[in-house]
């Protein structure tokens, strides 16, 4: 099979595809990266090419779309002790209020 062909690949998965890259245009990058970011991000949910019918390939992990935007990396080490010691302390008072 040569590089680029994209028959081993489900109709989902096309058009998984496709919408991520109109995504990627629609954010201004040009259609070939749009294009190719868009597989990757195929290939790194589904694990590559499945084989469409029932119980064959592989289940989607959604690897990609779990990446991003990590609420415990925001902020310093030191306002993420403050924060919890804040909730702790919260919880504390209103545990002692209700019982």
């Amino acid at each position: 099979m040569p590089r680029g062909d994209k028959s081993a690949y489900t109709e989902k998965q096309k058009r998984k595809a496709e919408h991520i890259e109109e995504s990627y245009e629609a954010r201004g990058l040009p259609k070939k990266a749009a294009e190719a970011r868009a597989w990757a991000t195929v290939n790194k949910d589904s694990g590559g090419g499945n084989k469409s019918g029932s119980g064959r390939g592989k289940k989607d992990t959604n690897a990609a779309s779990r990446q991003g935007g990590r609420a415990q990396k925001a902020g310093s080490a030191e306002a993420r002790t403050a924060a919890a010691r804040k909730g702790w302390e919260t919880r504390r008072r209103n545990a002692a209020s209700k019982g």
